[in-house]
């Protein structure tokens, strides 16, 4: 069976950028909701069910067509959000460094143009869904609009860096305003979370 992961830090630690009322919904209701519907999918799956939750985003070729939709919604919803809260953490604001910010920086031009350019491509997000960083195949980075709960890893892409746009990771405190919620949301990235991805 899947199981919710633990937040790695307290419900509050992120705001003021992201406030703890939304973190308890959104960690305890949604993301236990698809971890959920995940488990209930794949009932009698064991072969699936003893998979991680990447192996099996990757794998939908092993899931049988009645349920791979469900698969798809639900282990993408999984996958997406156990990565988010790890790429996310109290006190940062810093800038990438290393590796990743030499890539960032040649893909860009600069760390400022790389934000602009994933801050519009998160806002052009029509309705639900995330807009990733992410490394392909052949090791170059590129900006990825999902629908829904898709995950990269589904196309055989690596997940760098990644922002949840649905409603519910911001709709409480910033109501409609989803470019105030992105603005806000670039003060607690992980970069070293990000950096450890991107290697």
């Amino acid at each position: 069976m899947f199981n919710l992961p633990s937040l790695p830090y307290d419900y509050n630690a992120l705001e003021p950028y992201i406030d703890e009322e939304t973190m308890k919904i959104h960690h305890d209701k949604h993301h236990a909701t698809y971890v959920d519907n995940l488990n209930k999918a794949l009932e009698g799956q064991n072969s699936l069910l003893g998979m991680k939750i990447e192996e099996l985003v990757m794998s939908l070729d092993k899931v049988p067509e009645g349920i791979k939709q469900a698969v798809i919604n639900n282990g993408g919803g999984h996958a997406n959000h156990s990565f988010f809260w790890q790429v996310m953490r109290p006190s940062a604001g810093d800038k990438p460094t290393g590796k990743l910010a030499e890539a960032v920086i040649s893909m860009f031009g600069s760390f400022d143009k790389f934000k602009e350019e994933f801050t519009g491509k998160a806002m052009t997000v029509f309705g639900s869904g995330w807009a990733f960083l992410i490394k392909k195949p052949d090791g170059t980075l590129a900006l990825k609009r999902h629908s829904f709960q898709n995950s990269p890893l589904m196309h055989g892409d690596k997940p760098v860096l990644g922002i949840d746009v649905w409603e519910h990771a911001y709709y409480l405190k910033y109501q409609n305003r989803r470019k105030d919620y992105i603005d806000a949301w670039w003060n607690v990235v992980n970069w070293k979370q990000v950096e450890q991805n991107f290697n």
